[in-house]
C-alpha cells in the first residue's frame, strides 16, 4: 500500500515533469480552482496566470527537480517542503536556482491530490554577524 507521503512526492515529481515539459493541460489537472503560487520575489500568481506563463511562451523550463521533500499530512490535507532546483528563463532571462518551496495539497473527491499553493523563496546563507570590536 502506498503511504500518504509517497502519494504526495510521486504527485510532486509529475509536477515537475509537467513543469519542464510545459504541459499547461497536465499543470491544469494538477492544480485546484483557487491555486495561487507566491514566487521567489513576493509576487503572486493566480491559477490562471500561473497556467499562462506556459500557454503564452514566456517560461522556458528545461531541468526542475524537486528534492529533499518533508511531508505532513493533516487529514485531507498535506504540507510538503523541499528543496526546488531549476534552469528556467522568464521572456528569455535565466531564472535558475534552488528555492525552498512549499507546497500545499488537498485531497481530491476520487482519493488523489491537487496543488492549491506553492511558494518559493531564495535560498541563502544567513547573514554573518559582524564580529564584535576589539
Amino acid at each position: 500500500m502506498t503511504t500518504t507521503t509517497d502519494q504526495v512526492r510521486e504527485f510532486g515529481r509529475a509536477w515537475a515533469d509537467a513543469e519542464v515539459r510545459g504541459d499547461v493541460d497536465a499543470l491544469a489537472g494538477m492544480a485546484t480552482d483557487d491555486f495561487t503560487l507566491v514566487g521567489p520575489f513576493g509576487f503572486v500568481l493566480d491559477r490562471g496566470q500561473w497556467l499562462d506563463r506556459y500557454a503564452s511562451g514566456a517560461l522556458e523550463t528545461s531541468e526542475l527537480d524537486w528534492h529533499d521533500v518533508d511531508v505532513r499530512t493533516y487529514g485531507d490535507a498535506a504540507v510538503a517542503v523541499g528543496v526546488h532546483t531549476q534552469q528556467a528563463a522568464y521572456m528569455g532571462n535565466p531564472m535558475n536556482g534552488d528555492f525552498r518551496s512549499t507546497h500545499t495539497l488537498v485531497r481530491t473527491p476520487t482519493g488523489g491530490w491537487a496543488l492549491a499553493a506553492v511558494q518559493l523563496s531564495p535560498m541563502s546563507s544567513p547573514p554573518v554577524p559582524p564580529a564584535p570590536p576589539a
